[in-house]
């Protein structure tokens, strides 16, 4: 068996109708047949539109654009200045109302578009858009993962489409998952698989259930592993980003051995004290603490529970806490970098805020302490200043 493929440029107006008729007026760039031996197997339509006409063709999910067969953009959101081009690919069971007319197919679709407007050549249900792009951004669809081999006008190759389907939403999930929790992995796993579900009760029929059940176990045990290694990802990449700013900001530093956490000392106008720089794996945070040189004695941890009540009162970033069981106080800033990155002046204003809040609140802290004050006094003394 042999493959040839033709390529034309049209260079054309066409006008297609969606499944209410109403007409869609598209620029036809180029046109592709493939075809083995005599047989035609795909034909691809490449076409651009307005971007105005865009929003219609992604709202109402023309040219099969459903949102769950999807992949995501590339570089950001499309432009409202440029042309947006769309690739598509024609339904397998249309290919032989092209066949008598292979010798100038992109002549027979423009007579279509003038003479015969309800051709089902025309419609935009017949087309199955592989690729969207426009300039530097893009997204593919899950029919583009699929080979014109895998669907024919008289058969399914089940083999095939599974593996169409377990590569896309691997691609899928390897964009996503990173700018997704833990906790929302699952309800994306749950909202895909019902999208799928719901595509193959409706397009593809000839795939037995077998088939469809190992898809969506496969399509699971992608997601539990890419969810795994997004996770372990994030950690990594906030780990990186507190390690680069103690190390550019001239910190010296410890790292606690099997945790991604980071001990260092730091010397106040009014004392010296250990910090700890966390990455918390899971929720993708950022926490530093600054503890306290002195813990609280028993008698005196009601007393330094209203101070710290007072100084944390109007407080924008962090706040302190005292952990009753052993009189540990400590000033904690955090932050929450889900779906982005942990930059160096984020950081730097969580440390640096975090150490000058110590400094300023630990001669209250020590005089309540040494029971020289009473904690309201305390507050009353330092913030007066």
């Amino acid at each position: 068996m042999t493959t040839h493929t033709e390529t034309h440029q049209p260079d054309t107006e066409l006008t297609l109708r969606d499944s209410s008729q109403s007409p869609l007026s598209v620029h036809a760039v180029t046109l592709t047949l493939t075809k083995i031996d005599d047989t035609l197997i795909e034909s691809r339509l490449t076409f651009q539109v307005t971007p105005e006409l865009y929003q219609r063709i992604d709202t109402e999910a023309l040219f099969n654009l459903k949102p769950e067969l999807r992949g995501s953009l590339t570089a950001g959101e499309f432009q409202s200045e440029s042309n947006i081009e769309i690739t598509a690919s024609l339904k397998p069971d249309l290919l032989t109302h092209l066949t008598p007319h292979l010798a100038d197919v992109p002549t027979y679709l423009k007579t279509l578009s003038e003479q015969q407007p309800e051709n089902p050549l025309l419609s935009t249900e017949s087309w199955l858009a592989l690729q969207v792009k426009q300039l530097q951004t893009g997204y593919r669809t899950f029919w583009d993962y699929l080979s014109p081999e895998a669907m024919t006008a008289d058969s399914i190759d089940s083999d095939k489409v599974n593996d169409a389907i377990i590569n896309f939403f691997k691609d899928w999930a390897e964009v996503n998952l990173q700018t997704m929790s833990s906790d929302a992995v699952s309800q994306a796993l749950i909202e895909v698989t019902k999208g799928f579900e719901e595509w193959v009760d409706t397009t593809l029929s000839n795939i037995n259930e077998e088939s469809i059940a190992q898809a969506i176990e496969s399509m699971g045990k992608a997601f539990e592993e890419l969810a795994e290694s997004s996770s372990s990802g994030i950690s990594q990449n906030i780990l990186s980003a507190i390690v680069n700013f103690f190390t550019e900001d001239d910190w010296p530093f410890a790292k606690i051995k099997g945790e991604p956490v980071l001990r260092m000392a730091f010397q106040g106008k009014n004392g010296k004290w250990t910090c700890y720089a966390k990455a918390r794996t899971e929720q993708a945070q950022f926490v530093f603490y600054s503890i306290c040189p002195v813990t609280v004695p028993e008698n005196k941890r009601l007393a330094i529970a209203e101070f710290i009540t007072r100084a944390n009162s109007g407080t924008i970033i962090g706040n302190f806490e005292q952990d009753f069981s052993n009189g540990e106080i400590r000033y904690k800033t955090s932050i929450d970098v889900e779906g982005s990155t942990l930059t160096f002046p984020q950081i730097k204003q969580l440390v640096y805020t975090n150490v000058m809040m110590m400094d300023e609140y630990l001669p209250g802290i020590m005089s309540v302490i040494d029971g020289e004050v009473e904690a309201v006094d305390a507050i009353d003394q330092i913030e007066s200043l």
